[in-house]
């Protein structure tokens, strides 16, 4: 829908009209379909890759940018595409909506503001649980707006289904088991906000479901679900922030939507609240879902940070500067005390090696805080609820 607002003419590969006529007419000449006014829309482009190198033709062929818009639900093999379109074709990776984007953020709070320091304290309103618990299962999908909550939490675990089903063997012509697909996704649900490796994986699933998937079928299907866009990891940084101490280089696990972790563990509104740690990880993964939009708004990055001594910091903001923020995730109010220390004694500690790169802002984002405002100790309070770009 984007793409088609910003598209002056459309070609939908995927059509059915005509007995799918559009696809054979891609498949027969590629160069025939790109025909039409700039720029113009080819929706999923990946059942016929050779759309890429006829795009990538036609561009040089032609003066000025812009010219097409292609979209695709996944990432094809690279057989049947001749050139990386490297110097003509710029990727975007489309993410489900922030709480901003789909009215659930008030918007008064911005990242941007924070590293500049246009900061005000605010009262933004009191949030409840229950609230951002519904926030978590119905996610980021434009259909789920003005849905109500009976409906819209249907819409993630119909959209997992969809994937197992179809899209995992069509993606590539291949045959997979898909029993072992559904128990590697529920592992990966289970295993949501934690940097569990591969191995870790393997053996979750042999503890908990009692079978058994060896670790390259599980790096092969890892990777079938990043060309999917079911996964959206989170980067560690690996920045040299200091000199002394070896940082870890796992990467924190995420869907690309917290509510698909929802929908494999078969969760509810009321089973969420009576377990409160794994709400604590689902809560996380919302957070860091809307900062890695923010920070791509930004032209920044979004990161973890562990070391092998045991400092942890849930969410690193890098700006395109260099700069960069530290921020730590807590649902209720009472742990704020808790990660602001624990921010501050990580400041602390970079500070004093001889090559340390200090965050320029510490903060913490908050489910149920009723304020944005810094406090005595510098640490910015940032509810989720306020935040944006």
């Amino acid at each position: 829908m984007t793409s088609m607002h910003h598209s002056k003419s459309n070609f939908f590969v995927g059509s059915p009209t005509g007995n799918f006529s559009n696809r054979k007419l891609a498949m027969m000449d590629p160069s025939l379909i790109l025909e039409g006014d700039s720029p113009r829309l080819i929706d999923e482009w990946q059942d016929v890759p050779s759309i890429w190198d006829a795009v990538r033709h036609e561009i040089d062929q032609r003066e000025g940018k812009g010219h097409f818009i292609l979209t695709g639900s996944s990432t094809p093999n690279s057989k049947g595409v001749l050139h990386s379109g490297a110097g003509r074709i710029a990727k975007l990776r489309m993410r489900p909506m922030s709480l901003f984007e789909m009215g659930y953020s008030s918007g008064s709070v911005s990242l941007a503001g924070i590293f500049s320091g246009d900061v005000k304290a605010k009262i933004t309103g009191d949030v409840d649980l229950r609230e951002i618990i519904r926030f978590i299962i119905c996610g980021g999908w434009p259909e789920n707006i003005a849905v109500d909550y009976e409906f819209a939490r249907l819409l993630p675990k119909q959209y997992i289904e969809a994937v197992v089903d179809s899209d995992i063997n069509r993606i590539d012509g291949k045959t997979r088991n898909l029993d072992k697909i559904r128990l590697l996704l529920r592992s990966l649900a289970r295993n949501e906000s934690t940097t569990a490796t591969n191995r870790a994986l393997k053996n979750d699933i042999k503890e908990i479901d009692d079978e058994d998937i060896d670790v390259e079928t599980v790096a092969e299907y890892l990777n079938l679900f990043e060309r999917l866009f079911l996964l959206d990891n989170q980067r560690p940084f690996s920045t040299n922030i200091r000199s002394s101490v070896r940082v870890k280089q796992s990467v924190k696990r995420h869907f690309s939507d917290p509510s698909l972790a929802c929908a494999l563990l078969g969760t509810t509104e009321e089973a969420l609240l009576s377990d409160l740690e794994t709400l604590g990880f689902l809560f996380e993964a919302l957070c860091e879902r809307d900062l890695n939009i923010y920070a791509e708004a930004n032209d920044a990055k979004l990161f973890h940070y562990q070391d092998y001594q045991d400092n942890e910091i849930d969410a690193v903001v890098e700006m395109p500067n260099g700069s960069w923020g530290a921020f730590e995730i807590k649902l209720g109010a009472h742990q704020l005390d808790d990660a602001a220390e624990k921010l501050l004694r990580i400041k602390s500690t970079i500070e004093s090696e001889p090559k340390g790169r200090p965050p320029k802002i510490l903060g913490v984002i908050c489910g149920l805080s009723n304020a944005a405002y810094i406090r005595p100790d510098g640490v910015h309070v940032i509810p989720i609820t306020a935040l944006k770009d």
